[in-house]
């Protein structure tokens, strides 16, 4: 395990569905994580009260999903020195293009590193990324995990190969 644990902050419960592909890549990582739900429209004190605590409280990096107006990543990030990954989820009026916006259109001095639309296990990757700086035996995993993604194409091309000898 990671002496650092990841935060994952939900601005709703209807976020989970996607959350859920960040946790299930932390735990194959073998990385610690809490999940939570704050808004930061509906409960913004309790939103900064974590934020201004996790780096004490033993968090190394956290994520935010939210759709919609999707503040939560930068109400996050202006109470912390962490760095806050955000997943702007999609939803029903703009696909989660309005939540992508105000997820990467961040003011100077307040950065929120955006993934894509709905994209919670790139954001788990970058989150792992960023605690493998200090950490060998996660650096270790990551790079276990590229030369499988190597193999893996390595694999398909041969396929591929074989297939066109025939077309």
């Amino acid at each position: 395990m990671s002496a650092k644990k990841v935060a994952v902050i939900m601005g709703s419960d209807s976020d989970l569905p996607t959350v859920k592909k960040a946790l299930e890549e932390l735990k194959s990582y073998g990385v610690s994580y809490e999940c939570h739900i704050f808004s930061a429209h509906r409960t913004p004190s309790e939103a900064a009260e974590f934020s201004k605590t996790a780096k004490d409280n033993g968090f190394g990096v956290i994520i935010c999903a939210a759709g919609m107006a999707a503040h939560l990543a930068g109400v996050i990030a202006a109470y912390t020195t962490l760095p806050v990954i955000g997943i702007p989820c999609s939803s029903k009026n703009f696909d989660g293009l309005d939540a992508l916006l105000a997820t990467v259109q961040m003011p100077s001095g307040i950065p929120v590193a955006t993934v894509a639309v709905d994209g919670a296990k790139n954001a788990a990757i970058l989150a792992v990324q960023m605690l493998a700086l200090s950490d060998e035996g996660l650096a270790d995993k990551l790079m276990a995990q590229k030369k499988a993604m190597t193999e893996q194409i390595a694999e398909k091309d041969k396929k591929l190969q074989e297939e066109l000898k025939n077309f």
